[in-house]
């Protein structure tokens, strides 16, 4: 089953503030899809070298990580459950986690998410074409950058040059666009404007 998955700050406020703050969703992120903290801690984009995060380990078979974004007030995840894990629970693990996290960190109280995360299941092969393309061009659509390339917390980087995070799982996608300048095609030629 694979399904995408957002969410967005309460009230439509921010839920990255800075880029530590990326950085903490991502190795949490890391960490719920079973990477240990060391396997983590080698990626500048995902180290958090002095954490104190109480994510139980999980098995890397449970899910797979096909796209991400991380917007100012919300995040995109491509995510193909594997396993017997639930993606409710993989979600509530991730956010809630990160929850405390911005709280205790930017001494604010309250719900940082606005609601329950949404899961878009992925039905169809054209369905699956669109909605990576649809995740790397969400900076594009908010004119954060020009080009995908230029904002570094997406997955973009990780299929169009030499950056290799390890919780991208890439052989899918490729496979399902046949190579990496067809999805690199798709995704820059995606009408920003009719598609989001």
């Amino acid at each position: 089953m694979i399904v995408h998955i957002y969410n967005r700050g309460n009230n439509k406020e921010k839920i990255f503030f800075d880029d530590q703050d990326h950085r903490a969703f991502l190795f949490r992120l890391g960490l719920c899809f079973g990477f240990t903290e060391k396997e983590l801690n080698k990626e500048k984009l995902l180290a958090m070298p002095y954490s104190r995060i109480r994510i139980t380990e999980t098995d890397k078979n449970n899910f797979k990580l096909y796209a991400f974004c991380l917007m100012p007030n919300h995040f995109h995840l491509l995510i193909e459950q594997v396993g017997n894990i639930s993606i409710s629970n993989f979600m509530s693990k991730l956010c809630t986690s990160y929850s405390k996290y911005v709280n205790k960190k930017h001494k604010r109280v309250g719900h940082v998410f606005q609601d329950k995360f949404k899961a878009v299941l992925v039905e169809n092969h054209s369905q699956l074409m669109w909605t990576p393309c649809y995740i790397h061009m969400n900076p594009i659509k908010d004119k954060l950058v020009k080009h995908p390339k230029d904002y570094k917390w997406s997955s973009y980087s990780d299929y169009a040059s030499e950056r290799n995070l390890p919780i991208i799982n890439k052989k899918f996608l490729l496979e399902t666009f046949g190579s990496v300048e067809n999805l690199i095609e798709q995704t820059l030629n995606f009408n920003v404007k009719d598609g989001l």
